[in-house]
């Protein structure tokens, strides 16, 4: 890997990671149209995950000390606030499902949908599914509380994200919206999601890279590590700001867009 390439795919990573249109699906269309060589694919994209991560954690790290000081006082039998220790519950239920079938089924995955026409097709998948969202979105009202049984329901949908070209922060977060929770509601939540689910992720895979045979230069990742926690950071704070006034459309038709030129281009050239 050059460090041209290192730049891009961080690049890559760090924009598209909390927009609705699959990182790991575009990792996967970029690194077949350019022809990228990375020692382990799904190590490298881990260490890419772990630096936007970073963003999230440092974006939301007020957030992150008032669930963390929830924890402690449970530990220590102090008075908590109880819409804080569901939220802390709720992240480590919707986490479960897309854990499990991660740790058990990601070698499959990566063998069968780690290609272009199937990131097409969940591509494709996706956009149907966010047109869905919208029209839901119209009719329900904002009604939507945070419970141990929805945080189950985001995290089944999380745990589609598992194939490349689902969306993680798009599925989660549309799965929100079906609950009655507005769009930012919805979009904080699901960033909030992304820090363990992520977190056990990247450091197993890391490990991986670390242990491989094969000789890895880290410093051109950690060169695109850094590229995707920059550009994370922003998108984040951009993206939030974004939902809060506008629909998940633009997104659904650019997923029509690339899933149609990515197939014909599949099966017809």
């Amino acid at each position: 890997m050059t460090w041209f390439e290192a730049i891009f795919l961080g690049f890559v990573q760090g924009f598209l990671e909390f927009l609705p249109v699959s990182s790991s699906g575009h990792l996967v269309l970029f690194r077949e149209v350019f022809s990228i060589s990375v020692t382990d694919v799904l190590a490298y994209d881990a260490i890419l995950h772990l630096a936007t991560l970073l963003a999230v954690v440092v974006y939301f790290h007020q957030d992150l000390l008032v669930l963390l000081r929830t924890f402690l006082r449970m530990l220590g039998r102090l008075p908590v606030n109880q819409k804080e220790v569901i939220l802390l519950k709720s992240l480590l239920i919707a986490t479960i499902p897309a854990g499990l079938v991660g740790y058990f089924f990601e070698s499959i995955i990566n063998v069968y949908f780690a290609n272009a026409i199937m990131v097409a097709a969940m591509l494709f998948v996706g956009a149907l599914f966010f047109m869905y969202v919208e029209w839901r979105y119209m009719k329900t009202p904002r009604s939507g509380t945070l419970t141990l049984r929805s945080a189950w329901f985001i995290g089944l949908f999380q745990m589609c994200a598992l194939l490349p070209g689902i969306s993680r922060s798009g599925f989660t977060m549309g799965a929100g919206m079906l609950l009655g929770f507005t769009r930012r509601e919805a979009a904080n939540f699901s960033f909030l999601l992304a820090i363990p689910i992520i977190s056990g992720a990247g450091l197993k895979k890391s490990l991986d890279l670390i242990a491989s045979p094969e000789p890895v230069n880290f410093v051109i990742l950690l060169t695109g590590a850094v590229m995707a926690f920059v550009v994370a950071l922003i998108v984040i704070h951009v993206f939030l700001r974004f939902i809060s006034r506008h629909t998940l459309w633009p997104f659904v038709w650019y997923s029509m867009v690339v899933s149609g030129v990515v197939a014909y281009l599949y099966f017809f050239t």
